[in-house]
């Protein structure tokens, strides 16, 4: 497979490139909700943020921890577009698991900075959460030189079965 048709490739280059993804979770009796959160990423499968565990989507992932998220570059001309699509079981991540998950859990992306253990456990007010991925798929657009079939469609880069 050559650049343009590699897709791990090309969901490498969307993940390292956008600081943002968009999480998909369920809350109470089904109701879809979509949270904006910064990210950072360890060997391309596992992707985690800091958030507080009283927020809707922290809570969401407590109760209901299959999610789906995307990163995309929302700046980009119509017609352009790439994004990585995911999905998974997110969950907390444990203090015992911090210094370890901390060690990898951040990127220097857009000003991001990294957290320690002991921002994010105890009485500190934020948690780190951790999805790991179980599928990755790539956006195709219509268009795209080697792949492309006329319409937009995601087309699987990889799956941890």
């Amino acid at each position: 497979m050559d650049e343009t048709t590699d897709l791990a490739a090309m969901a490498r280059d969307v993940i390292d490139s956008n600081p943002y993804l968009v999480l998909g979770t369920v809350g109470e009796g089904g109701v879809p909700r979509v949270s904006p959160v910064f990210f950072g990423v360890d060997g391309y499968r596992d992707f985690y943020w800091v958030s507080s565990p009283e927020a809707v989507h922290s809570m969401n992932v407590e109760q209901r921890p299959a999610v789906s998220a995307v990163i995309f570059d929302s700046t980009v001309r119509a017609g352009h577009g790439r994004a990585v699509y995911l999905t998974g079981r997110a969950r907390r991540v444990p203090d015992a698991e911090l210094p370890e998950r901390c060690a990898v859990a951040f990127r220097d992306i857009a000003g991001a900075r990294a957290f320690g253990p002991e921002e994010l456990s105890g009485a500190a007010d934020l948690r780190l959460y951790l999805l790991p991925a179980d599928a990755l798929d790539v956006h195709i657009a219509g268009g795209h030189p080697t792949l492309g079939t006329g319409i937009d469609r995601r087309v699987r880069a990889w799956s941890a079965a």
